[in-house]
């Protein structure tokens, strides 16, 4: 009893601060007046369904058309992708396609897609996003404004929409994401989401791109990481002008690939982040014991949990500028808690990570 009394006094004592230093948050940058060009970068494999909603969104940018450079690569794809995307591009001369057929270096998938971009793109900013992902109008300017000179990399923050699992899996980006903003203004170094990212040419050159690294799938956190060894700044925003809205994960066994992959990146995140999820993930194994608390106990303790987590996602919410029913908040707790069972349960599975239709061993991540 006297563990429990310790866990939970922790627990909820930490809970406490988190949503204080949510409420309080580092303000966001201001947009300046200054366009420079920009090279937004795009690595697409077999998303005909999905990237022209992608292109539709950068159309809508409140930036210079002429400032803007847009690269988007296709990996090979055994869809029409390309063709989409010519299409799309025809009449739009800020539109590039690149096919990618040939690798670079020690890069494969998606990095070498973006090591190729790189190499192409003319600009001293790269923004990189998906081709399943929406952008708002002021991405653009508001990820400039987060990187004055001396930071090398900035990510935005990211939800899904859709249907309830989508909508679920659009909480659980933003509840991951905000922490991490909140360790990052700290001044910790966490990590980047590798579609919604802002680098700067100087720090991604710095390091020699894409092409001179060990392959990972995870890329994204394995470029933050030697961005930042070498010295740059990083940044995090949770602000509505730089939300992207994914294309949720349409199945559980899709959204289960998804989630092994992400785990293999957990090796590589900082003991803050890590320790900081595990600490929270323990609360269901110490609140059910069995015998260790009454039943009452148990609900009280699990009902607190509840309030303050759904209190923590309807700040994060309006930070966002968007808006949740309660009824999807308050069940986002049962997503939550049997997808953290599942995940693990998968990860420990001897299978293969499936990737953009393409298989990995564990070991080669």
């Amino acid at each position: 009893m006297v563990f429990a009394g310790i866990f939970f006094g922790v627990f909820f004592g930490l809970f406490l601060v988190v949503l204080l230093l949510l409420v309080r948050g580092r303000p966001a940058p201001r947009s300046g007046t200054a366009r420079p060009r920009v090279s937004i970068l795009i690595a697409a494999r077999n998303e005909e369904a999905n990237i022209e909603r992608c292109l539709t969104s950068l159309m809508q940018l409140n930036y210079p058309a002429e400032q803007l450079e847009i690269l988007i690569g296709d990996d090979a794809s055994t869809d029409d992708t390309a063709a989409v995307v010519a299409r799309f591009i025809a009449d739009k001369p800020q539109f590039q396609l690149l096919l990618i057929r040939h690798r670079l270096g020690t890069a494969r998938g998606k990095s070498n897609v973006l090591a190729h971009l790189s190499r192409a793109a003319t600009a001293d900013y790269f923004l990189i996003t998906d081709a399943d992902m929406a952008l708002p109008p002021d991405w653009v300017q508001t990820m400039l404004a987060a990187a004055p000179e001396g930071v090398g990399v900035v990510t935005g923050v990211t939800t899904a929409g859709g249907n309830l699992f989508g909508r679920m899996q659009g909480l659980d980006w933003l509840f991951g994401l905000s922490i991490i903003r909140l360790l990052t203004d700290l001044g910790w170094p966490i990590t980047a989401v590798g579609n919604n990212m802002l680098v700067t040419r100087a720090a991604y050159e710095s390091i020699g791109g894409y092409e001179a690294l060990a392959f990972s799938i995870t890329e994204d956190l394995q470029l933050f990481d030697y961005i930042v060894r070498q010295g740059w700044g990083f940044r995090n925003l949770v602000d509505g002008r730089v939300l992207g809205v994914s294309v949720p994960q349409p199945t559980v066994q899709c959204l289960l690939h998804q989630r092994k992959r992400w785990m293999k990146g957990t090796g590589r995140l900082p003991w803050q982040l890590s320790g900081l999820f595990g600490f929270y993930g323990l609360f269901y194994m110490v609140v059910f014991w069995p015998a260790l608390l009454s039943p009452l106990m148990v609900a009280t303790l699990y009902g607190a949990k509840i309030l303050m987590q759904t209190l923590f996602l309807l700040i994060t919410l309006r930070q966002v500028n968007r808006r949740e029913s309660l009824k999807v908040l308050l069940l986002y707790e049962f997503y939550l808690a049997v997808m953290s069972i599942v995940v693990i349960g998968y990860t420990l599975m001897p299978v293969s990570i499936q990737w953009k239709e393409r298989r990995y061993r564990w070991a080669e991540g």
